[in-house]
């Protein structure tokens, strides 16, 4: 009977590592997790850069009408 009970545990541990995820499972799923944060960092800092170009036009737009209007230059 202990032999049965051994043979048994001995299965059920094989069992349950066989289910799992392989090495190479686990190593390709954190590289496209890395690149899937990489891209979405690049992303936000991508639109930061739009936006900050945006208020920096918007100023220097502001900036030239202002000059404009106070007749330091000509348009």
């Amino acid at each position: 009977m202990k032999k049965l009970a051994i043979v048994c545990v001995i299965g059920v541990a094989a069992f349950l590592t066989a289910c799992g995820p392989s090495t190479k499972e686990l190593e390709e799923k954190r590289i496209a997790d890395s690149i899937r944060v990489a891209d979405s960092l690049a992303m936000v800092q991508a639109e930061q850069q739009r936006i900050a170009d945006s208020i920096a036009q918007a100023q220097a737009e502001e900036a030239h009408a202002d000059s404009v209007a106070e007749g330091l230059i000509k348009e």
